[in-house]
């Protein structure tokens, strides 16, 4: 699927704020796809997905913001070199290949910072639409968690651990 005509990825500014609280905020509150208590507050939605480690993205077309990804490492010291990244996409924009064009772009500045690989540390399996996203870029299972995530309507389902190589080498 192809990007809305005009889809921007940038860096996050202070002016998004209210945007991505739009957008989180429902995702987090459905309890569904992250493990975020679903009663977080809109300063704390703001506080975990723009802290320091992170380098925030969103993807905007014709003024709207549409989505937003963080990128950071996935682990401290021994395991810097393998980058983790969240990815959130408003519901209007859902299907419209917004989040493939931010999962390009995130591989592409994974690459361009030297991070030799991408993990995914807990995705949720019921989430079969982010799942079959990774997978067609190339990510693979490599570990499961039973009943991991408590889902409010499925009870618990597993939660994936997906992975990619990103050929990159020092």
């Amino acid at each position: 699927m192809n990007a809305p005509v005009g889809l921007v990825i940038r860096p996050v500014t202070k002016a998004d704020v209210a945007a991505l609280v739009e957008i989180m905020l429902p995702v987090f509150r459905a309890g569904e796809t992250y493990a975020i208590d679903p009663d977080i507050t809109q300063e704390g939605a703001i506080a975990y997905w723009c802290s320091a480690e992170k380098t925030v993205f969103v993807a905007e077309a014709r003024d709207h913001i549409m989505g937003s990804y963080y990128i950071r490492p996935n682990q401290g010291g021994g395991g810097a070199h393998v980058c983790n990244c969240g990815f959130v996409t408003a519901g209007a924009a859902q299907g419209k290949g917004v989040a493939r064009a931010m999962l390009d772009h995130a591989l592409a500045t994974a690459k361009a910072q030297g991070y030799r690989a991408m993990q995914f540390n807990f995705v949720v399996a019921s989430n079969q639409r982010a799942v079959a996203i990774w997978e067609r870029a190339g990510f693979g299972i490599v570990g499961r968690l039973p009943g991991a995530f408590a889902h409010p309507k499925h009870g618990d389902v597993d939660a994936l651990v997906m992975w990619k190589d990103l050929g990159v080498r020092p």
